[in-house]
């Protein structure tokens, strides 16, 4: 009994297993399945309950959103419900399934979007392995009438990925089982279906959409900045609440010397609250008068930790050479998990606190620069972070990012954004205008043409900050008690096939930063960019998001506020 016990409670004792070991590997997949199939399973048996065991008009009355494809085994799962338990058609039971599954895509990575070995599939789940061979060969029959003899891309398109050891493309499951299939961001759906989905989108063109991300301003301005929420309804009302278009409202008191000095007061409040925060967490003392410069998100290569900390270094250089005094104070403040699996994430975030430790340590740069690796990242260590930012990282490689919700989450609360031409950033710059923007970097079309001739350790002896900020990494300045800690940091930094773009973006992204500087050293500037920011957040809202999800895709009736 207890055996049974124990091997029902694993399932889901652990939600996203490490899966570098085969063990992780199927616990991830066992949870997938059982999670979806205890679900489909569940509002089949509420369904029945309701219409007479009838199933004639289930793909008309559900909808089923696919958040990207860890749920995408619901596809073959609910063939299998409808065909072998409930007796239905394969036609009809695919006719349904379509109508029921919408799939929205939020990673461009092709490596992140999962497959599952067949061999694993065909152990662990035989039936549905059978049902997806079946869509498969009547989907690629549909492929070959389209394009007939275009074999190269019938292989391209194969929900199966040949070779030695073949793998189901669930990311291709979910879009072929789906009637919709949305990107998260303009951009980012514009490159899904002139890259990495392109085929798909060409033989279905109506099938793609665009839903871009929000996030709820009742508890990402409302709940977690109270100072600031009392301010703004004070001034223009609480519709706000309910309807995040209305603080288009505060551009009429950007220019009010009244209304600029209590917006700063407000976020000092944050700012000093933030300051006893990270005192209680990590034990270093923060000047709250300081520039909050802040990146908080995922560890990721791509999302460019590793450029932050290249020019904090650089910035630390500067004030060490006697070259800084006329840098603000700053503090910049990093924080984010890494997958249990991603060795280079995690010597990224060794990087930052190793580099961390000796600038916090240093006299020479005390009262000047501080660099705090915010440890546990959270949502609740978000509800007092986004509020007392004055500067928001958003650093991504561009056409890496599929959207980011924290840019929204900073912009709302005031914070200037200093970013690529990413994810959501395009649409956060098109709201707030190039002026409450600082933009750097390569866009998505120069990347190809950099990338063909990517010669890192060129850029590098080509610019004197760069090589000097390289040289006091390899010097060991910063891991003097863990010699070669940092070398695969160093050693990635200098990889020509690296595709992350950091060192080729290094130069701009100093440059934006000191253009940066010299707008907050103007402080009723600088809060006037604040305010508007926050004014220009209201198409970001997941009020306008899910609006747009229900009016294509889910066909709910509305209700009234309760």
């Amino acid at each position: 009994a207890m055996a049974a016990k124990n091997e029902a409670e694993n399932i889901s004792m652990v939600l996203y297993p490490n899966t570098a070991t085969q063990s992780g590997h199927e616990l991830r997949l066992r949870q997938q399945y059982f999670l979806a199939s205890a679900s489909l399973q569940d509002i089949i048996a509420d369904w029945l309950r309701r219409n007479d065991g009838q199933l004639e008009k289930f793909g008309d009355k559900n909808r089923f959103q696919l958040n990207d494809t860890h749920p995408a085994i619901a596809v073959p799962e609910l063939m299998r419900l409808l065909i072998d338990v409930h007796g239905m058609p394969w036609g009809e039971a695919w006719a349904t399934t379509q109508s029921c599954m919408a799939y929205t895509n939020h990673t461009l990575l092709p490596e992140a979007l999962e497959s599952w070995p067949v061999e694993m599939l065909e152990r662990l789940l035989p039936r549905l392995m059978e049902i997806i061979y079946e869509i498969n060969a009547r989907f690629l029959d549909e492929v070959s009438m389209h394009w007939p003899g275009d074999n190269r891309r019938i292989r391209r398109m194969s929900l199966i990925e040949e070779g030695p050891a073949p793998r189901v493309r669930m990311a291709y499951l979910a879009i072929v089982g789906s009637f919709s299939v949305n990107g998260v961001a303009a951009l980012h759906s514009r490159l899904l279906t002139g890259g990495l989905f392109r085929d798909f989108a060409e033989l279905w063109p109506g099938k793609f959409n665009n839903k871009t991300n929000g996030v709820t301003q009742r508890r990402w301005l409302a709940a977690c900045n109270r100072d600031l929420s009392a301010l703004i309804t004070e001034h223009i009302g609480d519709g706000w609440i309910s309807d995040l278009e209305q603080l288009a409202g505060l551009r009429a008191h950007a220019d009010d010397d009244g209304f600029r000095h209590r917006w700063r007061a407000a976020k000092q409040c944050s700012k000093d609250r933030l300051a006893d925060r990270i005192k209680s967490a990590t034990g270093i003392e923060v000047d709250s008068r300081m520039l909050f410069d802040v990146q908080v998100k995922r560890i990721h290569e791509y999302k460019r930790q590793l450029l932050n900390v290249l020019h904090v270094i650089h910035l630390y250089d500067r004030i060490r050479r006697g070259d800084g005094d006329e840098l603000l104070p700053r503090m910049v403040l990093i924080g984010g998990k890494a997958a249990p699996g991603y060795a280079m994430a995690k010597s990224i975030i060794q990087c930052i606190c190793h580099v961390a430790e000796v600038i916090n340590a240093d006299p020479a740069v005390r009262g000047r620069l501080q660099l705090v690796f915010y440890p546990d990242y959270n949502v609740t260590a978000m509800e007092a972070i986004c509020p007392a930012a004055d500067v928001s990282e958003q650093i991504s490689t561009a056409g890496k990012e599929a959207s980011g919700t924290g840019n929204m989450k900073f912009m709302m609360n005031g914070a200037v954004t200093i970013g690529t031409m990413d994810g959501a950033n395009v649409e956060i710059r098109e709201a707030v205008g190039d002026d409450q923007f600082f933009l750097f970097g390569l866009n998505v079309e120069e990347i190809p043409a950099v990338r063909a001739s990517y010669d890192p350790a060129a850029i590098i002896e080509a610019d004197p900050d760069l090589k000097r900020v390289i040289e006091l990494l390899k010097s060991g300045h910063f891991n003097r008690r863990e010699p070669g800690i940092l070398d695969p940091v160093i050693a990635a930094l200098h990889d020509p096939n690296e595709p992350w773009m950091t060192v080729a973006d290094f130069r701009s992204f100093v440059d934006a930063q000191q253009r940066l500087e010299k707008a907050y050293r103007d402080r009723d500037g600088w809060t006037r960019m604040s305010i508007l920011n926050t004014a220009a957040s209201g198409r970001f809202s997941t009020d306008r998001t899910m609006r747009e999800y229900n009016n294509d895709i889910w066909g709910l009736e509305p209700i009234g506020p309760l």
